[in-house]
């Protein structure tokens, strides 16, 4: 019977828990949570690393303007992701953790974060949707398909 009851006190804890949102820690003004805290109980869901959508079917393979430059790579990729979510219940506002890749485009010697920053400001830290997730941005020599400027992996939680 006792055991029951511990049971029972440690379930009501646990399901209290699961109502509490993550803590998201950073200053204002910065675009990304310098730390997000995830409470016990909370629901993680992992969407894999997101590549773009074409952007001009009828552009060449090879073509810049196949898949669009990285703010057009970007904003292609956080709609899927938003997509992903929602068919897991939840949102953009869920994300608290982010993994970017960024090739440098074409000519260029360093990743079009700025591009990339562009896209990223439209989902997050918004009036609409102000939740900012942990994130990390890194530039690597390339993506499997040489079109890909950018892919995207995303950690949400509720």
């Amino acid at each position: 019977m006792r055991q029951l009851a511990v049971l029972g006190c440690v379930a009501a804890m646990l399901g209290g828990a699961a109502s509490a949102a993550p803590t998201r820690i950073g200053t204002p003004e910065a675009p990304i949570a310098g730390s997000v805290s995830v409470p016990p109980g909370s629901r993680i869901v992992y969407v894999s690393g997101t590549v773009p959508d074409i952007l001009d079917e009828k552009a060449p393979v090879g073509a810049p303007g196949r898949y669009g430059d990285t703010e057009a790579q970007t904003r292609s990729i956080l709609a899927k992701i938003d997509k992903a979510l929602a068919a897991q219940g939840l949102g953009m506002g869920d994300v608290v953790m982010m993994r970017v890749f960024l090739v440098a485009p074409p000519g260029q010697p360093k990743m079009d974060f700025a591009g990339m920053m562009k896209a990223y400001r439209e989902r997050f830290g918004t009036a609409a949707q102000p939740n900012k997730p942990a994130r990390t941005t890194v530039q690597i020599a390339g993506l499997y398909d040489p079109d890909f400027l950018v892919e995207i992996e995303v950690t949400a939680a509720r």
